[in-house]
C-alpha cells in the first residue's frame, strides 16, 4: 500500500469512528430527551413529596400544634398509658384501638392508631392529663398526601405501575445524561468561552447531573423493593431460592396469616424487614393470671433492651398479644421487636435485625438511607439537597429546550437512531436492562413499534418529533 493510500485509508478511518461517536452522541440525547417527558413530571413529583416526608417531624407538630404538643405541668408525672387508652376507648366508643406510640419528648402528645367507621384516624392524648386532645386522618394530613402521592400517586396499582415505568426510564436519562456530560465537555466549554447563549445553564445543568446521578441512581435501585411490579416478582425469586426482601417471624404461628404491617396499617412505624410478620398468639387458656395492660408491655420491653419511644400494636381478640416495636429510626441494626402475652406478661417471641434474612439486611439499609435517616444530619441533608437539585434539572432541561426550539412544527429533538449493530456491547447492555427491569423492556418495545409502524409512516408525525427515515 502506498503511503497516499495508507494517508485516505487513515482518513476514512477516522471519519468512521468520528461518525460513529457523533452518531451515538445524538442517539443519546435524543433517547434522554425524549425520556424526560414521562420522567420529569414524576421525579418533581416524587422530589417534592419526598421534602415533605423528610420534613414531616418539623412540619407536622407546626401545623398541628393544638393537638401534637403539649405543656408539662410543673411537678406533674405521665399518667400511666392504660389510662391513656381508657381515654382513648370513652372518646372513641366504636373504634378499634389498633397501636400506641410513646411522645418523642416532654412536650408531645402521646398517639393512638384507631380504625373507625369512617377510616383510620390518629388520635392523640395529653400524657399528663390523659386526656384526648383531638384526632387526625393520617392520610389527609400534608405528609400522609405525600406518602400516599409518593408511593402510588393516590391511583393505587396503576400509579405504582407509571412510578416503576418512570423510574426505570430514569435510569436511561441517568446513564445516558452521563456520556453527553463527559463526551461533550469540550463542546460545552467552547461555548461557554465564546458566550453563547444557555452555554452557561447547560454546563450547570450537566455539572449538577453528574452530581445527582449517583444519587438518583442509588434512590431508584433502593426504591425498587417498594414497586408492585419488580419489587413482587423479585420477592417471590428471592423466596424461591431460601431468601427474602423482608423477614419472617420464625416464633409465630402460621395460622391465622394476619401480619404486623396489617395491624398498623396507618402508623408507618413497623420497620421494613418485620413487614411480611406473623404475629404470634397469646395462650388463652392463662386467663386465670394477671392480665397485662400497655404499660406491662413497655416495661417488658425496656427489659428487653428496647429503645424509647416504642410502638405497641395492641392484641386483637383474646389470643392477641402487644407487640412492641423498638425505636430504631436511624440504625436499622436495632430493629426489634418483642412480642408479650396479654395474660400475666410473657415474653411470647423476639425477632430483630439479626435474624433478618442477608437480603433483608441489605433491602433495611437502603431503605434507611433512601430515606435519609441511616447517617443522621448528614444523610438527612444530602437527600434534602438532592432533592432540591432535582428541581431545578427538571426546570432548567425543559428551559434549555424552550431557547432552543425550533419555530417550524417540530419539537425540536435531535436526530439519531442507536448505532445497535455496529456496537454490539451498546445492545447488551440495552438487552439486560430491558432484562432486569421488565417494566423498561415492555415501554422499550411500545416505543420502538410505534416509531417502527407509526412515526416512521406519517410524514407530519416523522417531521414533528424528527425521526431518521
Amino acid at each position: 500500500m502506498t503511503s497516499v493510500e495508507q494517508t485516505e485509508a487513515g482518513r476514512q478511518s477516522r471519519e468512521r469512528h468520528q461518525n460513529r461517536g457523533t452518531g451515538l452522541f445524538r442517539a443519546f440525547w435524543r433517547w434522554h430527551f425524549y425520556a424526560s417527558f414521562l420522567v420529569i413530571p414524576v421525579v418533581v413529583l416524587l422530589a417534592t413529596t419526598g421534602l415533605i416526608y423528610l420534613f414531616r417531624f418539623q412540619i407536622e407538630p407546626a401545623l398541628h400544634a393544638d393537638v401534637m404538643k403539649v405543656e408539662q405541668p410543673a411537678g406533674l408525672r405521665a399518667q400511666p398509658y392504660a389510662a391513656q387508652v381508657d381515654a382513648v376507648a370513652q372518646s372513641f366508643r366504636e373504634a378499634t384501638i389498633v397501636s400506641m406510640t410513646e411522645p418523642s419528648g416532654p412536650d408531645r402528645s402521646t398517639v393512638f392508631s384507631v380504625d373507625t367507621a369512617a377510616g383510620p384516624r390518629d388520635v392523640f392524648v395529653d400524657p399528663y392529663e390523659a386526656v384526648v386532645l383531638g384526632s387526625l386522618n393520617p392520610d389527609t394530613t400534608l405528609s400522609g398526601a405525600a406518602i400516599l402521592l409518593h408511593g402510588e400517586l393516590m391511583m393505587g396499582r396503576v400509579g405504582d405501575f407509571v412510578i416503576e415505568v418512570a423510574a426505570c426510564w430514569a435510569i436511561v436519562m441517568a446513564l445516558t445524561g452521563y456520556y453527553l456530560f463527559f463526551k461533550g465537555r469540550v463542546a460545552r466549554a467552547r461555548r461557554r468561552a465564546a458566550g453563547a447563549a444557555g452555554a452557561v445553564l447547560r454546563s450547570r445543568h450537566g455539572r449538577t447531573g453528574a452530581i445527582l446521578g449517583v444519587g438518583l441512581l442509588f434512590l431508584i435501585v433502593s426504591g425498587l423493593p417498594w414497586t408492585g411490579f419488580w419489587g413482587e416478582k423479585t420477592q417471590q425469586i428471592a423466596t424461591s431460592q431460601g431468601s427474602s426482601l423482608w423477614s419472617e417471624d420464625h416464633g409465630a404461628l402460621s395460622d391465622p396469616t394476619s401480619t404486623l404491617d396489617e395491624s398498623l396499617p396507618h402508623s408507618h412505624n413497623v420497620p421494613w424487614g418485620l413487614g411480611e410478620n406473623q404475629v404470634p398468639r397469646s395462650d388463652p387458656s392463662g386467663k386465670g393470671r394477671s392480665v397485662a395492660t400497655v404499660d406491662t408491655a413497655i416495661e417488658v420491653g425496656q427489659r428487653n433492651g428496647l429503645r424509647h419511644p416504642m410502638t405497641i400494636a395492641l392484641p386483637d381478640g383474646d389470643a392477641g398479644v402487644y407487640s412492641a416495636i423498638g425505636y430504631a429510626f436511624q440504625d436499622p441494626g436495632k430493629e426489634r421487636t418483642v412480642h408479650v402475652d396479654r395474660y400475666g406478661g410473657r415474653v411470647v417471641s423476639t425477632y430483630g435485625y439479626g435474624d433478618y434474612p442477608k437480603l433483608a439486611k441489605v433491602v433495611a439499609q437502603g431503605i434507611a438511607l433512601h430515606e435519609g435517616r441511616r447517617l443522621g444530619l448528614v444523610n438527612f441533608w444530602a437527600t434534602a439537597v438532592f432533592c432540591a437539585g432535582v428541581v431545578f434539572m427538571a426546570v432548567s432541561g425543559p428551559l434549555m429546550w424552550w431557547r432552543r426550539r425550533p419555530s417550524g412544527p417540530a419539537v425540536g429533538a435531535p436526530r439519531g437512531r442507536l448505532p445497535l449493530r455496529a456496537t454490539p456491547v451498546l445492545a447488551v447492555l440495552v438487552v439486560a436492562l430491558a432484562v432486569f427491569l421488565p417494566l423498561f423492556g415492555i415501554t422499550l418495545a411500545a416505543v420502538l413499534l410505534l416509531d417502527l409502524l407509526v412515526l416512521r409512516r406519517v410524514p407530519r408525525l416523522r417531521a414533528w418529533f424528527n425521526v431518521t427515515p
